[in-house]
């Protein structure tokens, strides 16, 4: 621990340097790849799978059941309407909880009868909810509206607070690669997007653009230092930045992961409760994403706007041949 703690001491100091700004090549590589991985993957799959919050449907949650077998809801489902793709999943060991697209109100009823009967259960043990397409739609505009605004919001607070659209634009272009990673390992591994998980999407937006707006903070101080005669390049003074705030960066995300890990490892392996596993997923694989971006993509992408004013290449190129007249 105390090495860990010299070592960040070392790179406020710039005693120590990682190069990250220097290798953006690389990080923009893999942020490349990752962002096109969970935007052909999902789509080779088939698409998203939307929970019928969004799609509408049928939901019901049979509980009291002695034998929660998967397969009995699936075979009583799909013997009723043979084009039925069910999801079933067992809540807290005795409830089952059968989702049903495409479905009347009527069969909603005469399905959850047969469920009751499958499950050898009483009727009332049966709590059925019916969503209708409409709805489904309307909370998918929400969704998307919701998205929208919040990065317009974030868009104009960012300009405002640091004076300048170009730290808005490293921090979006960071936000959209943090939500398209996110969702896209949703659609890699199958899992259903569901309301819960839309509003984990948009809360690790929000940590993503707290934690890049304590590096560009950095970054600003760095800079205003520059302009009283410091011999760093702008380059190197960003770099400076990221790695000032680099130990912070991964102690702050350590912390935030470890809850967000408990909730989801109760909420999905011992409660079985979806709305906890859908939010704190989203949240847990959010946290990785937008640390990374933070890190490896919002500062590097700055530098590189930046880098293209001239008066930021003069100021670099004065520099860098007094650096070579005082290393003769």
């Amino acid at each position: 621990m105390a090495s860990f703690s010299q070592f960040g001491n070392d790179l406020y100091t710039g005693a120590r340097s990682v190069n990250i700004v220097g290798r953006r090549k690389i990080w923009y590589a893999i942020a490349a790849f990752l962002v096109l991985a969970s935007i052909l993957i999902p789509i080779a799959r088939g698409g998203f799978q939307f929970s019928i919050d969004f799609t509408g449907g049928s939901e019901y949650q049979i509980s009291g059941v002695a034998d929660p077998k998967q397969t009995t809801a699936i075979d009583t489902v799909t013997a009723y309407k043979a084009d039925a793709t069910p999801l079933v999943s067992v809540v807290g060991g005795d409830t089952v909880r059968v989702q049903v697209n495409d479905l009347t109100t009527r069969q909603t009823d005469a399905l959850g009868i047969k469920l009751a009967e499958a499950y050898n259960v009483q009727e009332k043990n049966v709590a059925t909810s019916f969503i209708g397409a409409t709805w489904g739609g309307d909370i998918t505009t929400q969704a998307i509206r919701g998205l929208v605004i919040f990065l317009i919001l974030a868009a104009i607070f960012m300009t405002i607070y640091f004076r300048t659209w170009k730290m808005a634009a490293a921090a979006m272009i960071s936000l959209i690669h943090d939500l398209v990673i996110t969702a896209g390992v949703y659609g890699i591994l199958g899992f259903q997007v569901s309301p819960a998980a839309v509003i984990g999407f948009l809360t690790i937006l929000g940590y993503s653009l707290y934690d890049t707006v304590v590096v560009f903070d950095k970054i600003r101080e760095n800079n205003a230092e520059d302009k009283n005669g410091s011999a760093r390049t702008f380059g190197e003074s960003v770099n400076l930045a990221v790695n000032q705030t680099l130990v912070r960066s991964i102690n702050t995300s350590v912390v935030a992961l470890l809850p967000v890990a408990a909730i989801l490892f109760i909420g999905s392996l011992l409660l079985g409760a979806g709305t906890l596993r859908d939010i704190s997923l989203s949240l847990f694989i959010g946290i990785l994403v937008g640390t990374y971006s933070t890190i490896f993509i919002a500062a590097p992408v700055y530098a590189q706007i930046r880098g293209h004013e001239t008066l930021i290449k003069k100021a670099d190129d004065k520099k860098t041949k007094a650096h070579e007249v005082v290393s003769q």
